[in-house]
């Protein structure tokens, strides 16, 4: 096995619609919808070839209505965290029988929602709370599809606040619980154990971590078929992960790699479904944050650009220490291709509320309007009204018709 990086497909951006964001209230998300129709068709030309393997949209990663509108029109499924998250799923016309349910901790109302909703597949990731589940169905008369969710103890060689594999995380069954947690969803009356549910970890950019996944899944199989034990599904995650460096050479993530490498490594035999988790890999290009320059200020050591945009807006840099790629708009409309180093700064009073220090821009003037890029994964979704703060009304463009 090569320890090899994955690959991306070139797309020729079109540029922003600089007159537009002169003209609206900043800061706000811009979402290039011709992007996302792209890389929808990327990856349902990458699925193509295996009728048995099925996509879930992480809605986590976005919860936009237009752009869960788009997804759904593709025929994806949906992979929610919350009552909220499914509610918003159902809401954008995702069919239930292709949602799952993941998450830690599911509140009483929540699964109970999901019965009611009658979705795909709760993924239970814990004993506690597979024998809750259980008692919940029983009482509704309901039969409650689930898969377990397994911590296979794999590193995903991503940052360690979104690794999730490891066996020190929170989350999924260990390894060497599984037998027990197998034998005991088998044993329960209101329960159909359908899958196992895997997920190593986030923002993953090369593909050694997805074929030793398999391989462990293989050898999970493997045990369970010597117990006359069979799986409808079995649930590899998602993680795919994206280029925050050059996003303009590198705008959709290589999902044929990936499948092509499951379907050469996975051992799943006639009838068995390989389902998907794509949160990021999906929408983490088409989005942008808007943001005006509102000063410029000389500091003893440093430049600083004070934009409106802060970690309100996008917590990442501040959260993960996360790069976006940062640019000025304003100054390459002017011709300016100057190169200056500044900190750039959001106006909240925290050291944190930064994203990126000595980035390299041309001259910057105040009003310049700017853009962070690699915005649409884990942006709109994790922002918040910290200082009273609020965003201003998202922006689309070349919005296909659906």
């Amino acid at each position: 096995m090569d320890n090899c990086s994955l690959g991306y497909t070139s797309y020729q951006s079109s540029g922003f619609p600089l007159d537009v964001f002169q003209d609206s209230p900043t800061p706000c998300y811009y979402y290039d919808m011709e992007l996302l129709d792209r890389t929808l068709m990327t990856l349902k030309d990458a699925v193509a070839p295996y009728p048995h393997f099925k996509v879930h949209y992480a809605v986590k990663a976005n919860t936009d209505h237009e752009i869960l509108r788009l997804i759904s029109s593709y025929g994806l499924g949906a992979d929610v965290v919350s009552g909220g998250e499914l509610e918003m799923a159902i809401g954008a016309s995702f069919a239930p029988s292709t949602i799952v349910f993941a998450g830690v901790g599911k509140a009483d109302w929540e699964i109970k929602m999901a019965l009611d909703a009658d979705i795909g597949c709760l993924n239970v990731e814990s004993l506690q709370e597979m024998e809750v589940i259980n008692d919940i169905a029983g009482k509704m008369h309901r039969r409650a599809r689930i898969a377990i969710r397994v911590n296979p103890n794999i590193d995903a060689h991503t940052h360690h606040f979104i690794t999730t594999g490891m066996e020190d995380n929170k989350f999924g069954i260990n390894l060497a619980d599984f037998d027990k947690a197998v034998d005991l969803a088998l044993s329960y009356s209101n329960i159909d154990l359908i899958g196992l549910h895997f997920h190593i970890g986030s923002q993953i950019t090369i593909i050694y971590p997805y074929e030793l996944l398999c391989e462990r899944v293989n050898v999970l199989l493997e045990n369970c078929r010597r117990k006359g034990i069979e799986f409808e599904w079995i649930n590899l995650g998602g993680g795919l992960g994206i280029d925050y460096d050059t996003p303009d050479l590198n705008p959709i993530s290589d999902f044929k790699t990936l499948m092509d490498t499951v379907s050469n490594t996975l051992d799943v035999r006639q009838g068995q479904q390989v389902h998907f988790e794509f949160g990021r890999s999906l929408v983490g290009q088409c989005g942008s944050l808007v943001t005006r320059v509102l000063y410029v200020k000389e500091g003893h050591n440093r430049k600083f650009v004070i934009l409106d945009a802060g970690m309100s807006e996008l917590v990442r840099p501040a959260l993960y220490q996360a790069f976006h790629e940062i640019q000025n708009l304003s100054a390459f409309a002017r011709g300016d291709r100057g190169a200056m180093r500044y900190d750039v700064v959001g106006p909240i009073c925290e050291t944190s509320d930064s994203f990126g220090e000595g980035v390299v821009l041309p001259q910057t003037m105040r009003g310049d309007i700017m853009v962070i890029r690699s915005a649409g994964a884990y942006g709109e979704s994790m922002s918040s009204h910290y200082n009273c703060r609020r965003l201003q009304p998202t922006l689309y463009g070349h919005k296909p018709l659906i």
